[in-house]
């Protein structure tokens, strides 16, 4: 096949020679006929550039050696013959034979310079495209169909697909140049035998020991070409390509285009599991510092209050301590307080673990927003002492909630405002509608110092306790206002945080607006 393609070129490059020739001597016969011009052979020399532009090194010098020979028998006394009987004739036609010659061989050199000039362009245009489509990458999945295709009009190749896999039997496609049938088989496959350092990479034909099954339609003739994706000793698949058996196998530019786009996805796919390892590592250290964040907040509340308790009941228990009936009660009455701030805190603990495993699903009433803050505030008025709750919620306010998520927004809000401020603080829960919105706005806030600016965007998340100068030590675990913001997500309303008319933290919880059927609100 590649004689026969040799011998093809060879006759091609003849044939050129032959018509450049034959005009030259058109053209020489005018001028030396019609012109009265003495010697005009070197009109041959362009017909030899030319044939050597068109045709190479083989139609130069058919070129020449017909130029000196038409010359000779045409134009040379005695013509017609191949006989030359002047001295100055035959130095004549030496010279025409090195000069044309030489300047075939010199055009030949050139135009091999420009071509490879342009392979070499078109290699680097390529590989540019393929290094910035690896260097924008959202993920390197996403850019290999472009990689296939620009590989495919780059090379020459039928069909190219890349595939990814640690090794044959685990290679899947992932990118395909083809319309999604299998790879016809039956011709073999070839390798790229990579080289170190500069060596040109030959093509090596293998022995497939399970050939692909032949696609509907395929041909049974068709060559795979296969470069291996590899870095860092590791390989991650292949770069494949189709070519039939009559083509030729891809030249230095095709080859080395392959062997330069296996290396920079080989290495783009290691930095891709580079960064993977880097966020499971991440993930896994965030992962025990959350632990620990959670150990750290949560002792300090569960020691606290069964640190009470078992003090109570202690006193209670003890029968060498009469109590009157009055302290007696007292104590009753500080165990079911420091028992219910337990239930606080595991409430929370299992709230987060269900909104963050997406489990919290809210119910939709209408609920009465007057009565929800009233039992809210008489179940905390216990635990605050003297200081003046205020109340400011007009009657037949009703919003759309779930009663039950919105008491534990009540009351893990009351607690904050309570927890973070000086005995005796004021407290107020207000509630209006907002103004061309179906929203009402709930709000709690206190007299207390307050928070910065700068830290209010960090309230609602898991574990953050803000450190306020000369505000009480930090307590609490950090999970109350986190759990508010899942709650109240949960039943379609929003929340934020803003410094409030008392001078410190105002929370608001914006609700829907409750929409009661016209038959029951005229009931």
């Amino acid at each position: 096949m590649h004689h026969l393609r040799l011998g093809r070129r060879h006759a091609a490059a003849l044939l050129g020679a032959s018509v450049g020739v034959a005009l030259a001597t058109v053209v020489v016969a005018a001028l030396e006929g019609q012109a009265a011009v003495r010697d005009a052979s070197s009109v041959y020399l362009v017909a030899v550039v030319a044939t050597a532009i068109l045709w190479g090194t083989a139609g130069a010098v058919a070129a020449a050696l017909a130029s000196v020979l038409v010359y000779n028998f045409l134009f040379t006394e005695p013509r017609h013959t191949l006989t030359v009987s002047d001295p100055g004739d035959w130095l004549n036609l030496v010279l025409l034979l090195f000069v044309a010659i030489t300047v075939g061989q010199l055009a030949v050199l050139q135009r091999r310079r420009a071509e490879a000039a342009m392979a070499r362009e078109r290699e680097a245009r390529a590989l540019f495209h393929v290094s910035r489509a690896l260097s924008t990458r959202g993920s390197t999945a996403d850019v290999l169909p472009t990689i296939a295709r620009l590989l495919a009009a780059e090379t020459g190749m039928d069909r190219v697909w890349i595939s990814m896999g640690a090794d044959d039997a685990r290679e899947r496609p992932v990118a395909d140049t083809g319309d999604g049938t299998p790879p016809p088989a039956g011709g073999g496959t070839v390798v790229l035998r990579r080289t170190p350092g500069d060596e040109p990479a030959p093509w090596v034909r293998v022995h497939d020991p399970a050939p692909r099954r032949v696609a509907r339609g395929g041909s049974s003739g068709a060559v795979h070409h296969r470069v291996r994706i590899e870095a860092g000793g590791a390989v991650h698949g292949s770069i494949w390509g189709l070519r039939s058996r009559g083509a030729p196998e891809p030249d230095r530019t095709a080859t080395r285009l392959l062997a330069a786009t296996s290396d920079q996805l080989g290495q783009a796919l290691a930095q891709d599991r580079l960064a993977q390892e880097l966020r499971e590592a991440e993930i896994a250290r965030q992962s025990d510092a959350l632990k620990t964040a959670l150990l750290e907040s949560v002792s300090h509340d569960l020691r606290t209050p069964l640190a009470s308790i078992r003090a109570a009941a202690g006193s209670l228990m003890d029968p060498e301590v009469t109590l009157a009936p009055e302290d007696a009660r007292a104590s009753a009455a500080a165990i079911d307080r420091e028992a219910e701030r337990l239930n606080r805190v595991v409430t929370n603990l299992l709230d987060l673990g269900r909104i963050e495993g997406g489990a919290m699903r809210a119910g939709h009433d209408v609920v009465d927003l007057e009565d929800a803050v009233g039992l809210a505030v008489e179940r905390v008025r216990a635990g605050v002492g003297d200081a003046p709750i205020e109340v400011d919620v007009g009657p037949a306010v009703d919003v759309e909630a779930d009663p039950v998520l919105l008491d534990e927004v009540l009351l893990n809000l009351l607690d904050n405002a309570v927890t973070h401020t000086a005995p005796g603080t004021p407290i107020r829960l207000s509630a209006a509608s907002i103004p061309g919105e179906d929203v009402v706005r709930l709000t709690v806030e206190d007299g207390g110092p307050g928070v910065p600016d700068e830290v209010l965007p960090r309230l609602f998340d898991k574990f953050y306790r803000a450190t306020v100068p000369g505000a009480r030590s930090r307590r609490g675990t950090g999970l109350g206002l986190a759990v508010v913001r899942g709650l109240v997500l949960a039943m379609n309303g929003r929340v934020t945080a803003r410094r409030g008319e008392l001078g410190g933290l105002a929370v608001d919880v914006d609700l829907p607006v409750a929409r009661v059927p016209a038959g029951i609100a005229a009931d």
